[in-house]
């Protein structure tokens, strides 16, 4: 951790904010159709893993988990200074009529979820989408609104706040960076 970083949380308060948003995921699912993870891309993905590892420990089977890569979608696609890196997007599972959960690290603008509902809607009609995010830091730029929270953060417009997650990073750890610190243009989050 860098030295005026904030450590919001660490792993074990992670597990915790897990554990809770997949409670309250699957509480009253009724399993027909069976709720389906889609990860945003690159965060995301862990997170919906290990969403889907809780609701097994809740006594749900097999949870599906899906990946999307939204950098096609994103609205600031030509300001970019490099050519975009694809991930790709790996859904192993039909979305029509599917009841989905787009899991994100970090919910901010809105424009990251547009996107994500954007590029699932490509492939099918879903039943019904919701959100489910680690880190809900305000200052929505679109009428987005999670479904699923872990943690709300209040955080000036210019910091930024950022999840690590293992196997992308060292430690599981969530980190709010004042705006000095924080790296200017592309590496800020616009979720």
């Amino acid at each position: 951790m860098a030295s005026r970083e904030v450590l919001l949380s660490d792993e074990g308060r992670i597990a915790g904010l897990v554990a809770e948003m997949a409670r309250r995921i699957w509480t009253g699912a009724a399993g027909d159709p069976p709720v389906r993870l889609i990860g945003v891309r690159a965060r995301g993905v862990p997170l919906a893993e290990r969403l889907a590892a809780e609701a097994a420990k809740l006594g749900f089977q097999a949870v599906a988990v899906g990946a999307v890569d939204i950098t096609l979608y994103r609205d600031d696609l030509e300001q970019a200074r490099r050519w975009p890196v694809l991930r790709g997007t790996e859904i192993p599972f039909d979305v029509d009529g599917a009841d989905l959960v787009i899991v994100d690290d970090v919910l901010y603008t809105g424009r990251t979820t547009r996107a994500a509902i954007n590029a699932v809607c490509d492939l099918g009609r879903p039943s019904r989408i919701r959100l489910a995010v680690l880190v809900d830091r305000g200052g929505r730029e679109l009428p987005i609104r999670p479904d699923v929270v872990g943690l709300v953060v209040e955080a000036d417009r210019r910091d930024r706040v950022q999840v690590r997650l293992r196997p992308f990073d060292a430690a599981d750890e969530i980190v709010r960076m004042p705006a000095e610190l924080a790296p200017p243009g592309p590496g800020r989050s616009l979720s």
